[in-house]
């Protein structure tokens, strides 16, 4: 079993919603955070609040779709703390919208997913998070760190109308810990550094608390347990990925037992 106590966590999307509640369990536990944003100002109060617990911690503003800048936060992390413990590329958004659109009375359509929506979703969800596991990873490799790369997929990952982008990111996050636990089992680093993805449903984070309420009483209503998931209980299973060694290379749901219907 591996400790959070002194071990570093570097997190993406980290001022706010799961990626800064993970990033205050571990702080709380004894563990050191490498904080990573593109959102300067919401990055430096998460920052403050983390130090306020008690917590060791580091800052960058990052553009997680850029090489450059994934480079330079894993480097950070060695340089400031020698170590990378749990990789948490957290930072992710969503553009919802139909494929196509066709008009209630014609029939025709009039409007249609763009090209740019499509790709924000992919470069940010997709590629964003390859960056930063592989420059992270890298690390973990040339300084013998010994962790887990904890990747957030989704219940929408199984299929949601209207979000074609965001589903076909979050399915791809479900293969990743597949694909990289067979690549780390050739090389001989399977037991050194591990590969999960976690599957949250409906989260109250402050955007989803912040809906339509009657928007959310209609989700609430698929959800057997009857309330959003919180973001610390997602938290919580990250830590518990990252403390017992066994897990590895799959997919892990939390969602109150959530079903999606067949419009999803």
């Amino acid at each position: 079993m591996l400790e959070i106590k002194n071990s570093v966590a570097v997190i993406t999307g980290g001022s706010g919603g799961i990626g800064k509640a993970l990033a205050e369990y571990w702080a709380k536990n004894g563990g050191k955070v490498v904080l990573a944003d593109i959102a300067a100002d919401a990055l430096a109060q998460a920052a403050k609040e983390l130090k306020a617990l008690g917590a060791k911690v580091a800052t960058m503003v990052c553009d997680v779709t850029s090489e450059e800048d994934n480079a330079k936060l894993a480097a950070l992390a060695i340089k400031k703390f020698g170590q990378i413990n749990l990789v948490a590329p957290f930072a992710g958004i969503i553009k919802d919208g139909l494929l196509v659109a066709p008009d209630r009375e014609t029939g025709k359509v009039t409007g249609k997913m763009s090209l740019d929506t499509f790709k924000a979703v992919m470069d940010i969800n997709v590629t964003g998070v390859f960056l930063t596991v592989r420059e992270c990873v890298e690390q973990m490799v040339n300084h013998k760190c010994k962790g887990l790369v904890c990747l957030i997929s989704s219940t929408g990952s199984l299929g949601t109308a209207g979000q074609i982008n965001y589903s076909s990111s979050k399915a791809a996050m479900s293969v990743f810990p597949k694909v990289l636990t067979a690549e780390f089992f050739r090389r001989g680093l399977a037991d050194q550094i591990r590969c999960v993805a976690v599957a949250p449903g409906y989260v109250g984070t402050p955007m989803v608390k912040g809906m339509n309420q009657t928007a959310l009483g209609k989700i609430l209503e698929q959800v057997p347990i009857g309330r959003l998931v919180e973001p610390e209980e997602v938290s919580s299973l990250v830590a518990e990925l990252y403390r017992n060694e066994a897990l590895a290379g799959d997919t892990f749901f939390i969602h109150g037992g959530l079903r999606l219907g067949s419009k999803g």
